[in-house]
């Protein structure tokens, strides 16, 4: 069992938990991930590692609620227990060698390019991080990645916060105002990441996505996780997360993703609907 020291909601449907886990925090890198379980009937669940604690011991997770084991999941307190909480898996970030970098986060996925940018900022690479969400009140993270890079621009869909448009308008507009990167990490929405790697194709910058397909064992045994990537498959949670974003086959990835979609909203909704019994 494993308990929860901290919980925080970020916004309305983004929840922060810092969970006790020693063995985890011991060996933990930015862009990997661990599998969960929030109690013995519940399914397995892989969530990115947003930052972790070797020295406390703890690891911290942040999590969208969508689907009934993310509702399951938020409806735990500080204090309570989650009954499985196994990792690191997957490859971590390479960090190694670079000078100044590009972080490009998206929505809740921003809770996966923190502990990246993080990473390189302590290593003593520049780091610009692009961070877009669809307005004000969605905004996560603000604060953390001022203080994880030299330059950080915000965008909204709507103009609510930062500036108006999409992060790869933020994008192209550092590549032409002359800012020279050795390389991009985007992490986020498919559809997002997708249009970064087309744009950092044409200025020919090496760029890496995260991906976060649907998983099941996180061993790579159940092929579940199966991305295209230059034309051969690989397995996101034993080759990955993290590939080169201009050989993965998006919409293939996009997809596959959707596969699932009516069949977690309709549990979603039984979740919610029991939760509400019980509190009558």
């Amino acid at each position: 069992m494993y308990k929860i020291i901290k919980k925080t909601s970020l916004n309305p449907t983004v929840t922060l938990m810092e969970i006790e886990a020693p063995s985890v925090a011991a060996k933990a890198n930015p862009g990997q991930f661990i599998i969960l379980r929030v109690d013995d009937n519940g399914e397995r669940i892989p969530l990115t590692i947003a930052d972790y604690d070797a020295s406390k011991g703890t690891v911290t997770i942040i999590f969208q609620i969508v689907g009934s084991t993310t509702e399951k999941l938020n409806r735990k307190n500080q204090g309570e227990y989650i009954c499985d909480f196994v990792g690191p898996l997957g490859r971590a970030t390479d960090t190694a060698g670079k000078k100044k970098v590009a972080v490009v986060g998206g929505g809740v996925g921003c809770a996966i390019a923190y502990p990246v940018a993080k990473k390189f900022h302590e290593q003593g690479t520049e780091v610009h991080a692009i961070v877009g969400f669809r307005n004000k009140d969605l905004v996560i993270l603000e604060d953390e990645f001022r203080n994880a890079c030299s330059k950080l621009v915000i965008m909204t869909d709507d103009g609510s916060f930062g500036q108006k448009g999409l992060v790869t308008d933020a994008l192209k507009e550092l590549i032409e105002s002359g800012e020279q990167y050795d390389e991009v990490i985007t992490i986020g929405p498919l559809i997002m990441m997708k249009f970064v790697c087309a744009l950092t194709k044409e200025y020919d910058i090496k760029t890496i996505a995260s991906m976060n397909p649907i998983m099941i064992d996180g061993t790579g045994m159940c092929g579940g996780c199966r991305l295209t990537v230059g034309g051969e498959t690989k397995f996101a949670c034993v080759d990955g997360p993290e590939f080169d974003g201009h050989l993965i086959d998006f919409d293939e990835a996009m997809a596959r993703s959707t596969i699932y979609n009516s069949f977690e909203r309709h549990k979603h909704e039984q979740t919610c609907n029991l939760f509400k019994a019980e509190v009558r």
